[in-house]
């Protein structure tokens, strides 16, 4: 019985970092509540990435944990857009079997999808394999972005998001600073964003870290396939544009080709394809709520000149 679960508390900040990663808290009351779950012995082991925990369960489900620091935005958020989003976006995502609070935390029972990460399998994946799911992605994206649904809309934020990127711009050189980034980068952003226009665009429906890891893929038939879009925790709804800062830094990594035929995919058009949107896109990732451009200069190759003129061709090259 659920009733009988118990997890160690993890109210504030302190109290969830203390025991995120200590399994012989979590473990045991883990495999309670898969047993509570009706799910009898099922191997549990958990995933080593994620900010929250994450555990198999068998080779069918995937258990996810909610601590009570991470409501509204990580339960409430993933709930309702897996729910949305089942069945219609060209890919699978995975589906919610049980969801409830326990203890504490919340927790989603969903089904665990096929496949590989491609994160992992991309370095064996041929050229033009990377380019064909490359158009699989955009048109994912184009899907994700016209689901509607009230139950997102109500729980899904911002709920102001002009004031949202207001907000982000103010307080972005401080946000950069604090993540370590050099004084040479900071004092080119002010001017940066300033030159830089974000036209309106009526909020959509958001997967905001679009990456690799996020995705799976089999190979059929000789070439290669998405079998899967995961991980709706840090969904939004926001400009479309914002969606694709992302993409750049973590899926096409800086190849012109991958990022366009992406985007023509989506449904850009070649002329909407230069520098203009590249420099948006670099935009909404300085403004990014999870940005870390001192961390993507480590990360991505380094542009010919250490500008960020220079950067937006270089790492959303079209």
């Amino acid at each position: 019985m659920l009733s009988d679960v118990r997890l160690p508390p993890a109210e504030t900040h302190e109290q969830f970092m203390a025991v995120r990663r200590d399994e012989s808290r979590l473990g045991p009351a883990v495999s309670a509540l898969v047993r509570g779950l009706g799910l009898g012995d099922e191997r549990v082991e958990r995933f080593a990435d994620g900010s929250v925990p994450v555990y198999a369960v068998g080779d069918r489900h995937v258990l996810k944990l909610y601590p009570s620091t991470a409501l509204p935005e990580g339960y409430d958020v993933e709930h309702a857009v897996l729910r949305a989003v089942e069945g219609r976006l060209p890919i699978p995502t995975p589906r919610v079997l049980e969801a409830g609070r326990v203890d504490g935390w919340s927790y989603i029972l969903m089904t665990r999808l096929h496949g590989e990460s491609l994160a992992e399998a991309w370095p064996r994946i041929p050229r033009d394999d990377r380019v064909e799911l490359a158009a699989a992605v955009g048109e994912t994206l184009a899907a994700l972005h016209a689901v509607s649904s009230p139950a997102v809309d109500a729980v899904v934020g911002p709920q102001d998001w002009d004031g949202f990127i207001r907000t982000r711009r103010e307080a972005c050189v401080a946000h950069h600073r604090a993540d370590g980034l050099d004084e040479a980068w900071l004092a080119q952003i002010p001017g940066f964003l300033d030159s830089v226009e974000l036209p309106p665009s009526a909020p959509v429906l958001l997967h905001t870290e679009v990456m690799r890891e996020h995705l799976r893929v089999v190979r059929d038939g000789g070439g290669w396939r998405l079998a899967g879009l995961f991980d709706f925790e840090p969904a939004m709804r926001g400009a479309r544009e914002y969606e694709f800062a992302s993409v750049g830094l973590f899926f096409s990594c800086g190849e012109a080709e991958i990022l366009r035929r992406l985007l023509l995919a989506y449904g850009y058009r070649e002329s909407d394809l230069g520098e203009q949107l590249s420099r948006r896109l670099l935009a909404y990732a300085l403004l990014h709520r999870y940005s870390s451009l001192a961390w993507y200069l480590t990360r991505l190759p380094a542009p010919p000149q250490p500008t960020l003129d220079c950067l937006a061709t270089h790492w959303w090259a079209l």
